[in-house]
């Protein structure tokens, strides 16, 4: 699972889910176009940065602008040099496989061996009616097709069967990507048989941490690698990555100012705020904070240092440009995560 790129040094990405916030004065939503070129912008500075991971999510509604992972990361393929490009996560349960190892094969060869995947079951459900899929099969859909892609990963012809797919008999998948493998990740969230799956198969795990004491998610991570090494999987090849909501500024203050826009912006479009109705304070966003990766370069050195005690990580994924936040700060955050959090946290797993 290890990239090639990385040396065995820990990792930095930066990943969005492309939402588009609605401007509170008109109702409407940020234009499309404007908000994809922003992403492109994104990546370009994360790659000059020095950042090693870029990541696009995948969702099929209005109010997010990304539905079509393997486009975009082609589009910054060719604008960068350097830094991996992965889904964040592909809806695999309402996908084709096939598609999917092609679609990131093709993105592998033109972007010279940078292309990554991250499987998972989805935050939403929209996709199962607009592609055809049962709901009910919601838990097989994404465990058989998990299968399926590891099978496609391994070989340039496939025979396999399952209940929820045609058959394949010598079926030859092309074209095979540059690098040897794809690397292939599971996103997980809170459920511990995603995590068992993700071990059983080999992949590594992307686990979302949106809030709460880190300490609550470690059973996943031990329910992974054991699940992993029961399949006959070593210990150091079954990767861990953490994913979550981050925005680094140069003290912790400015970064409470700045993100809390944003941060509040989403939670009252995609998250609590939703339902309840009811806007997020400044005093119930620092209580949040208290378990996110917001503040100064060395508080979230800190944290992350913290986090890889407890789970042996060897990738952090950063979300920063939520609820309309400005491309200009998102670029500073960045910069800082690069340039500033990125050593102190090396140097601080060295001893």
């Amino acid at each position: 699972m290890d990239s090639p790129q990385n040396n065995g040094q820990f990792e930095f990405g930066i990943y969005t889910l492309g939402d588009l916030a609605v401007n509170s004065d008109t109702g409407e939503l940020k234009n499309a176009g404007d908000r994809m070129k922003e992403i492109i912008k994104a990546a370009i500075i994360a790659d000059e940065a020095g950042i090693d991971v870029f990541g696009v999510g995948e969702h099929h509604r209005l109010d997010f602008v990304l539905s079509s992972p393997p486009v975009v990361l082609a589009a910054i393929a060719q604008a960068t040099s350097r830094i991996r490009l992965t889904s964040a996560t592909t809806v695999l349960g309402t996908a084709d496989p096939v598609r999917v190892f092609e679609d990131f094969a093709t993105l592998d060869l033109i972007s010279d061996g940078r292309a990554e995947i991250i499987a998972g079951r989805g935050a939403y459900i929209e996709s199962f009616p607009l592609f055809g899929y049962e709901l009910v099969d919601y838990k097989e859909l994404f465990a058989e097709k998990l299968e399926l892609m590891n099978q496609l990963n391994l070989s340039e012809r496939v025979t396999w069967s399952g209940r929820l797919r045609t058959p394949l008999d010598e079926a030859e998948i092309a074209p095979r990507p540059a690098q040897p493998k794809l690397p292939l990740w599971v996103g997980v969230g809170s459920t511990a048989e995603s995590a068992a799956l993700a071990g059983k198969q080999g992949a590594g795990m992307a686990l979302a941490l949106l809030g709460g004491e880190p300490s609550k998610y470690k059973h996943l991570v031990d329910c992974y690698r054991e699940a992993g090494i029961a399949a006959g999987y070593r210990q150091e090849d079954l990767r861990v990555a953490i994913t979550g909501h981050c925005y680094v500024a140069k003290t912790t203050e400015q970064a409470l100012d700045e993100f809390f826009v944003g941060y509040s912006t989403y939670y009252s479009q995609f998250m609590g705020g939703k339902e309840s109705g009811k806007p997020l304070t400044r005093e119930e966003f620092e209580v949040i904070a208290q378990f996110l990766a917001v503040g100064s370069p060395e508080l979230i050195a800190e944290k992350i240092v913290s986090q890889h005690e407890l789970f042996g990580h060897s990738r952090f994924m950063a979300q920063m440009d939520i609820g309309g936040m400005p491309l200009s700060q998102v670029m500073n955050s960045i910069e800082l995560l690069a340039k500033e959090v990125a050593p102190l946290v090396r140097e601080a797993l060295k001893k």
